[in-house]
């Protein structure tokens, strides 16, 4: 046991010194710094509370007020280009971090977690 604790303390040190956690790092300090985009975050923080509050009041529907919510994060991300390095590099490091899930589920279960149990999807088993 004392071996696996140690390869998984090898392996949180090897993804927290990533390329991906240290753009993840620049990019939120950068976007810590951006006044501008602060406060575009704030005013899209209001509009999903409102949204929210609409939804539970049953002034517009769950579906409305998701394709209002996607169309607000969309012009966030047109109108600051820091919010947008930051969800990218935040996207980018998930990405790595599911995919490092992924191996260990199937190290731990033999199972794909991405098998459909239709080959015609993937090719066939490894």
């Amino acid at each position: 046991m004392v071996k696996v604790i140690e390869k998984a303390r090898e392996l949180g040190e090897l993804i927290q010194s990533s390329d991906e956690m240290k753009r993840v790092k620049q990019a939120e300090i950068a976007q810590e710094a951006d006044d501008a985009a602060q406060a575009l975050l704030k005013e899209f923080n209001m509009q999903r509370m409102n949204l929210a509050r609409n939804m539970q009041k049953g002034d517009i529907s769950r579906e409305d007020a998701v394709k209002r919510n996607n169309e607000a994060f969309d012009e966030l991300l047109k109108n600051s280009d820091t919010v947008k390095e930051y969800v990218d590099a935040k996207s980018k490091f998930d990405g790595l971090v599911n995919q490092v899930n992924q191996i260990l589920y199937f190290y731990i279960t033999g199972q794909d977690p991405n098998c459909t149990h239709d080959c015609s999807t993937c090719g066939g088993c490894h």
